[in-house]
């Protein structure tokens, strides 16, 4: 199955397994939407602008096969928990942001991670999955002074301990200390392409989105070696509706694979 999207006079046709969702939850004021930024476009904004809700996607080509990430930045407030739910329903991937010198922020990752375990777990009950759930716990304002910290790195790393899937970083998204180690982690322990990272894979423009589409033969060496990253910049989050179908159809899919292994091994 594929998936087709356009941007600007560019159209892209994505395999359904090669689309993930990345996920990006904390309280308000921690720097969620400057990591987001950092990762997109390696620039930090000094100005804040409460989030709603803000939905980002990027294409790449990484050695000649096409792949999506979309990037859901959820608000600090959240005041419709069903969508919180859903989001984390949807999520493949996630990061969950505090900040050191904030004490109610790290006590919300706690929560945020205990809630995302619970609603992936009763996803895994129906659909039989299996357990791993990426997850990076990310301290960020690294860069403010240590008098200023609230929460002791060997208190965060507890949340992560025993856990392969899931790791700690102290990050600066002002400073971008330690943010691309991070997203590199991440998709390592998702098994995506370690040239998703932001320091690992040359950033186009979409008007030449057409670098992302078939070359000639003789350009192929070129194709298959480099790794391409393109942020879409008209894209929609999927409605609610979409992502209703979208769950609905996982659960009824891994059902009817479990009918037919049934059926093989009678």
């Amino acid at each position: 199955m594929m998936k087709t999207f356009s941007s600007g006079n560019c159209t892209f046709s994505v395999p359904a397994k090669n689309s993930y969702r990345m996920v990006v939850l904390g309280a308000s004021r921690v720097g969620k939407s400057s990591i987001v930024s950092r990762f997109l476009n390696g620039r930090f904004e000094d100005q804040y602008t409460p989030t709603i809700e803000d939905f980002h996607r990027k294409v790449y080509n990484i050695r000649g096969d096409m792949y999506q990430l979309d990037i859901l930045d959820t608000s600090g407030n959240h005041p419709f928990p069903a969508m919180r739910r859903l989001s984390i329903l949807t999520g493949d991937v996630f990061i969950l942001v505090f900040s050191l010198d904030n004490r109610e922020s790290f006590d919300e990752v706690k929560r945020l991670q205990k809630q995302i375990l619970e609603v992936k777990s009763c996803l895994k009950n129906k659909t039989k999955e299996a357990a791993e759930l990426p997850m990076v716990i990310c301290g960020n304002k690294s860069d403010h002074s240590e008098l200023c910290r609230q929460v002791a790195a060997t208190e965060a790393e507890l949340l992560v301990s025993g856990d392969e899937n899931c790791a700690y970083f102290e990050v600066s998204a002002k400073k971008n200390t330690n943010v691309d180690e991070m997203f590199y982690v991440l998709f390592s322990m998702a098994k995506l392409p370690h040239e998703m990272s932001p320091a690992l894979h040359r950033k186009i423009s979409v008007q030449y989105g057409d670098t992302f589409h078939p070359r000639p033969f003789c350009m192929r060496r070129v194709k298959e070696t480099d790794a391409y990253g393109m942020v879409s910049p008209f894209a929609r989050r999927p409605s609610v509706n979409s992502d209703l179908k979208y769950i609905k159809a996982k659960v009824l899919r891994e059902g009817q694979a479990r009918e037919r292994d049934k059926c093989t091994i009678q």
